[in-house]
């Protein structure tokens, strides 16, 4: 049998003393030829250690760093359970939309979310924040806002004549921005600084954003009157942009049990504090992620940016691709996947399930796709169904 990363070898017969072929190291460089086989003791109650710039999969045999890894998963992520269970008790069906935050959480990602009114974006916000030990803001966005009334403004002191500055509410850790295509253009520039840099500029000052810092905005795709479109710099800040559709019968069912009723039940428990969540993203960062598994997520987004180079006919239907931001969202979200299932490790299917909530947002459809109802989930489909899977 062939032995790759993700087919470790099937005969595991060999007795004492027995030198065990292991899968090549992935990548070259000096000294690899030398650890490219090893003895291993049959039978051994741990695996044997290995050096520490060995790259493989946890499938391919005794890897110590890979364990390790693993364990440090299942210890930073005994929160996600709780707080998944805690939120599914006030937001009923929505699982996908649950852990796309917590995606976001770990990651230090912003949200979009778009989807008909009534659909629970607002409370799901509302819920995660609860039960988080994090401040917390709610910004109801309107035609009239002004940039002050998020950043904060200089006020002058009328006895002395000096300014002090006065915070806005972007200083939170959690900011909910309802309705936020309903604010000006001026409005949308003044978020930029924030959820880039993660910080405030007020006059000659600039000051630093409380850690963690998320933007979870909510925007509703029908009505149009009153309503600015996003501008694409600040489209392009969020990690994803999350669809939330109607929920089932059987979930239409047991929303009517808890929620019709003057005094629905709607309050949560903190189970997880801001240092855990920091904890967890330092883990996060050391999730493994094969060479194969990174060359796969960066022709995803090429095959955005050109269609025939990736031999896919799309008939000119793209405007612009994905940005160099989508390569980093992508495998910072497929890490945050795998932490959230405790797995010190990626793997594809982490990368498909996660791509059209990384790339919808960043991919425009042509005037020709858009005459066609040709969505940018479809083209991503398309990608997803056509490329190669490592």
């Amino acid at each position: 049998m062939k032995t790759t990363p993700w087919n470790p070898t099937a005969n595991d017969h060999a007795g004492a003393g027995t030198v065990v072929a292991e899968p090549a190291p992935i990548g070259n460089g000096p000294g690899l030829d030398g650890v490219r086989y090893r003895s291993v003791t049959r039978p051994a109650p741990a695996p044997a250690p290995m050096p520490a710039t060995r790259s493989a999969s946890p499938d391919a045999g005794p890897n110590s760093s890979i364990q390790a890894v693993n364990e440090a998963v299942q210890q930073a992520s005994a929160w996600v359970r709780p707080l998944q269970q805690e939120m599914g008790r006030v937001i009923i069906g929505q699982k996908q939309l649950i852990d796309r935050l917590l995606i976001a959480l770990v990651t230090n990602g912003h949200v979009l979310l778009e989807g008909v009114p009534g659909l629970a974006k607002t409370l799901s916000l509302k819920t995660l924040a609860a039960a988080v030990d994090l401040q917390f803001q709610r910004l109801q966005f309107t035609p009239d806002m002004l940039p002050a009334d998020i950043v904060g403004t200089m006020i002058c002191n009328a006895h002395d004549g000096s300014f002090h500055t006065k915070h806005g509410p972007i200083f939170s850790n959690l900011i909910l921005a309802d309705e936020i295509n309903r604010a000006p253009a001026k409005v949308q520039s003044a978020l930029l600084e924030a959820m880039q840099e993660h910080q405030v500029t007020l006059g000659d000052s600039t000051y630093e954003l409380p850690n963690p810092f998320l933007v979870l905005a909510t925007q509703n795709p029908l009505e149009q009157e009153g309503t600015y479109p996003l501008p694409e710099a600040q489209v392009d800040r969020f990690m994803m942009k999350v669809l939330i559709g109607y929920p089932s019968r059987v979930e239409e069912r047991a929303i009517l049990d808890a929620m019709a009723t003057s005094e629905p039940a709607l309050s949560v428990r903190s189970v997880v504090t801001a240092d855990e969540i920091l904890r967890a993203r330092h883990v996060v960062n050391t999730i493994y992620v094969d060479n194969k598994i990174k060359d796969y997520i960066v022709d995803l987004v090429l095959a955005t940016r050109d269609p025939k180079a990736a031999r896919l006919d799309l008939n000119g239907y793209i405007q612009t691709g994905a940005s160099p931001r989508a390569t980093i969202n992508l495998t910072l979200a497929a890490r945050a996947a795998a932490f959230l299932d405790g797995r010190g490790y990626v793997t594809p299917q982490d990368v498909k399930k996660l791509a059209p909530d990384v790339l919808r947002h960043r991919v425009a459809v042509s005037y020709e796709a858009e005459a066609e109802n040709i969505t940018s989930d479809i083209i991503i489909q398309t990608i997803l169904d056509t490329m190669p899977v490592p």
